[in-house]
């Protein structure tokens, strides 16, 4: 996602309310008028307004946020209240917050992904606090006929400082909003040394309704008249629909509806399926489990993990399907080395494991979709069911409600269309609610992926030479979703002899994005393979870092050598690294990881037990995503769940697939993590001087090749192979 320049294309509109009130809205200059500024001739396009912010100041002062962002447990319904409130002086329990609809044309991009939530509001919302802020004090001096610089904002009231005399922002909103607009680029904006909000600790706003079971998700949405669905897909990936007992389901007590779809072949939209529509949840999921449909199981029925392993294995011994990199000549390097190093790794399937299952609420009538939808990308959503249902994008409104958990599945708008199908093709209103074993069995899995590594060492332990042989899933040259691998992964850039290429198989499993996608693999790979070069070398794997960061031979884009060592010595500080004395069977070990514009380095100190069962005893963690750090108690919720989704995922959780099809089917046999295996996780923060970014994602990464490294650390036991469980390790 690509923001424009706030200060080229930012203008604030202001709108007097019924009742005396003052709304505000950021607009985005037409593309049009963007064109003309810039000199260049816009032919033909429309100049159009598109507000994507807004705020609301009530007569009575009561003040509404309306939040574009999508919700999901990374906090941005608190974050963004915190931004406007700060600049326009009011305190947050004088704020409601509330989601907008999904909206393109009114709010701009409303995608929520890639940590992209705190750096692309940052500037934006500070600016229309601040300037409805200016705007008050205006309306004020007005109203007492004094100077604006002898008034001043706080508390949500003016005050004519001379007199004492104040002001309340509701008795101001009708005037304010008969002023005109600042320009958004030069309202003044407070210095951090005068932040009261930003930087401070602030509760989720929406905890009290969460803990009292209050109706949030879209799991809890009712409306009138609605019925309840389920859509049963072949187990096959790709299958298609030959025929069902369509007849003896509906007899069933409780069934409305049976049908069968007739889909597409992208598995991000409407794929073949049987529908089940009953007066309740129960009922239409006792009668999904008497359904027996003959399939079509296509081509990816061959498929099975144990034969991606062979063919990997296979690939492996041939020349890369592609270079990635190459810099340096790896060959003749390779062989004036003092030793080389060579190793296998690889790492599983995932699942994105959100607590609540995908779902949709969908009414259709006179023409028109309405969709209560806990979806990442509320325009893509629209777009996918117009497009399912053969309708205009304008026919389509999409509700916001806050999800479950979402780590990138909920980008993607199978189920949204799967329910917009059900309510048009049955007539009435529906809430789809998938099963866990639908959920689990029919997901966007983090790629499967496995590197053939080789390193060449000189005399003094340095890294002279660097070989990847990455194996990874998709054909004709171009990688399935979330599949790839860039050229410049550390530590490429920083070896003088680089060969990195890659090779492709087929898949039919589809795959998406999961929590730091790709970092999340390549950081256990990357990481894990540098500390045993640090050990080959006789090294502390700290210094060995170091030392790799000093060396950088080629630019690095995007990549700050400082930043890292800064968070590499912050966490070796606050862990004590090389200090402790350890008991036996106990280790530490170390690792970083830059994703997603944050640099995190973590140590994770275990006990392994004789009989292989690991205690996580405590993580440290360091992060730098500039300055400042905008809710610190919202910030460390997210890194603390980072790490332990990620030591979930290192120990115990995998995907398989044999026969074309999903091995696992509910939490048992894809664990999640428990409450009494998780570690105490200390976060520390460095300040860099760059604009804050987000810190959802950048902060899993590091955290599972921390965990091996200190595993070998307490053992000898090298892990290449993930999840540690199928090296027997568990659990303490």
């Amino acid at each position: 996602m690509t923001n424009k320049s706030m200060d080229r294309r930012s203008f604030l509109r202001v709108t007097s309310l019924t009742g005396g009130g003052l709304m505000l809205s950021v607009g985005l200059l037409p593309d049009a008028l963007e064109a003309l500024a810039d000199g260049a001739e816009a032919r033909g396009t429309a100049a159009t307004f598109s507000p994507n912010a807004y705020i609301r100041i009530e007569s009575s002062g009561l003040i509404t946020i309306v939040s574009r962002s999508p919700e999901a447990g990374q906090g941005m319904k608190t974050m963004l209240p915190m931004l406007v409130a700060e600049e326009l002086e009011v305190n947050l329990a004088d704020v409601r917050v509330e989601l907008a609809p999904g909206d393109r044309a009114k709010f701009g991009n409303q995608f929520l992904g890639g940590s992209s939530g705190t750096g692309s509001n940052w500037m934006e919302m500070r600016r229309v606090g601040a300037a409805a802020r200016m705007m008050l004090v205006t309306a004020a001096a007005q109203e007492w006929g004094v100077p604006e610089s002898e008034c001043a904002a706080a508390n949500g009231k003016i005050t004519h400082t001379p007199s004492g005399r104040t002001l309340g922002y509701g008795a101001l909103a009708a005037r304010s909003a008969t002023l005109p607009a600042p320009a958004l680029a030069s309202v003044p904006l407070k210095a951090p040394s005068q932040y009261r909000i930003i930087g401070t600790r602030v509760a989720n706003l929406d905890a009290p309704d969460i803990v009292t079971g209050k109706p949030l998700f879209g799991i809890d949405v009712k409306v009138p008249g609605m019925r309840y669905a389920v859509y049963t897909k072949c187990p096959v990936f790709g299958g298609k629909v030959i025929s069902a007992n369509v007849d003896a389901i509906k007899a069933m007590p409780g069934v409305r509806h049976v049908l069968i779809a007739k889909g597409g072949d992208d598995p991000w939209g409407l794929v073949d399926g049987v529908a089940i529509v009953a007066d309740s949840w129960w009922y239409a999921r006792n009668a999904q489990q008497k359904l027996v449909v003959e399939w079509n199981e296509g081509k990816s029925a061959g498929q099975s993990s144990a034969g991606f392993v062979q063919r990997a294995a296979e690939l492996a011994k041939q020349p890369f399907g592609a270079p990635l990199l190459q810099h340096g000549d790896a060959d003749a390097a390779f062989g004036s080395a003092a030793r080389t190093i060579e190793a296998n790794y690889s790492y599983p399937f995932l699942y994105h494991a959100t607590l609540e299952p995908m779902n949709c609420t969908a009414r259709f009538a006179d023409g028109k979709m309405e969709l209560w939808a806990p979806t990442q990308a509320p325009d893509s959503s629209k777009q996918m069911v117009a497009r399912t249902i053969g309708i205009p994008d304008s026919a389509v409104t999409v509700n916001q409600v806050r999800m479950g958990g979402a780590f990138g599945r909920r980008f993607i708008q199978d189920f949204v269309a799967e329910a917009a199908w059900i309510a048009k093709a049955c007539g009435e209103p529906v809430k789809l609610l998938w099963s866990r074993e639908d959920d689990v069995q029919h997901g966007f899995y983090r790629p499967a992926g496995f590197h053939f590594l080789k390193a060449g060492l000189d005399a003094e332990g340095r890294v002279t030479a660097w070989r990847n042989h990455f194996v990874s899933f998709g054909e004709n040259g171009r990688t399935v979703f979330d599949a790839g691998m860039s050229g410049n992964e550390f530590p490429t850039r920083f070896v003088p002899n680089v060969a990195t290429g890659m090779s492709l198989m087929p898949l039919g499993a589809p795959t998406g994005p999961l929590r730091a996608p790709q970092g999340n693999a390549m950081s256990f790979v990357m990481q894990s393979f540098i500390d045993e070069l640090a050990h080959a070398a006789k090294k502390d794997p700290l210094a060995f870092r170091r030392e790799l960061l000093s060396r950088a031979n080629a630019p690095t884009p995007d990549f700050n050598v400082e930043r890292v060592r800064g968070v590499l010595d912050l966490v070796a500080e606050k862990s004590g690294w090389g200090t402790r004395t350890l008991p036996a069977g106990t280790g530490m070990g170390i690792a970083f990881h830059y994703s997603h514009r944050g640099y995190f380095a973590e140590v994770v100190q275990v006990s392994v037990s004789a009989q292989k069962t690991v205690t996580v005893e405590k993580v440290w963690v360091a992060g730098d995503v500039g300055r400042p750090i905008v809710n610190l108690s919202g910030a460390e919720g997210q890194v603390m769940g980072a790490v332990l989704e990620g030591l979930a995922q290192a120990m115990e959780q995998e995907i398989t697939i044999a026969k074309g099809r999903v091995e696992q089917s509910t939490f048992r046999e894809y664990p999640v993590l428990r409450m009494r295996n998780a570690p105490t996780v200390e976060v520390f923060f460095r300040q860099s001087e760059t604009n804050p970014t987000g810190l959802g994602e950048p902060a899993l990464p590091p955290v599972v090749p921390a965990l091996c490294n200190a595993i070998f650390a307490a053992t000898g036991d090298r892990v290449r192979t993930l999840p540690l469980s199928k090296s027997g390790y568990r659990w303490g």
